[in-house]
């Protein structure tokens, strides 16, 4: 009798700054925020990846002309409700590539903006997604350094109600794109992180360590 196994490879977020110093200044950092829709809320099961958003923060600022976005042909139906929130429809992801396809051409974009971590808004899941789609292709995508502007929000003001991306971008005066596609939550969330930096600068976080310890309170 002849077994067959697979061996499931190991693919890294390519994060190239891994190393870099404490003491570097927030200033001088560069983050990826992201975002991603799916056809529902348990990726680890029957749902599917649709959409990878993502836009460069250099320091403080934006670089809004540093974008990433791919719609994902998640290889089942899409729900009418699905399609009435996101505005994602079968018709929309019939060309589009596979889920491994669209995680490669998202790490590769990830590799050439050279951050020191990825952000997101309950990124949490979004690193999930993309983690149950990478072990559907047979492939185990190691856990990635990632900051959740949660964390933040939850060292400047401990006592604020959770509350979703577009009211807490309301609260803190940041810029609000059209909800639930994933380019369009990834800069609500990427203009709502860089306001969050400026108001960690003003009570003295101002570096690479200090950021870190903050957001893994």
């Amino acid at each position: 009798m002849i077994t067959f196994f697979q061996i499931r490879k190991k693919a890294e977020i390519p994060l190239l700054n891994t190393i870099m110093p404490l003491a570097t200044p927030i200033e001088d950092l560069n983050f990826v925020v992201f975002d991603t829709e799916t056809t529902g809320f348990h990726v680890s099961g029957p749902d599917r990846l649709l959409e990878i958003g993502a836009v460069k923060v250099k320091g403080y600022k934006v670089i809004k002309e540093e974008t990433f976005q791919t719609l994902v042909n998640p290889h089942r139906q899409i729900s009418r409700e699905i399609t009435e929130l996101t505005g994602i429809s079968e018709a929309d992801t019939e060309a589009s590539p596979s889920s491994g396809q669209a995680i490669q051409s998202f790490l590769q974009y990830v590799k050439e903006a050279g951050p020191v971590c990825l952000v997101g808004h309950y990124v949490s899941f979004d690193v999930q997604v993309l983690k149950s789609e990478y072990k559907r292709n047979n492939l185990m995508l190691q856990k990635p350094k990632a900051i959740d502007t949660l964390d933040i929000i939850g060292y400047l003001a401990p006592s604020r109600i959770m509350r979703d991306l577009e009211r807490y971008a309301q609260d803190f005066g940041t810029r609000i794109y059209p909800r639930h596609r994933a380019m369009n939550d990834a800069l609500t969330t990427a203009y709502l992180f860089s306001e969050l930096l400026v108001l960690l600068k003003d009570r003295g976080i101002s570096t690479w360590g200090d950021l870190s310890e903050v957001s893994s309170q």
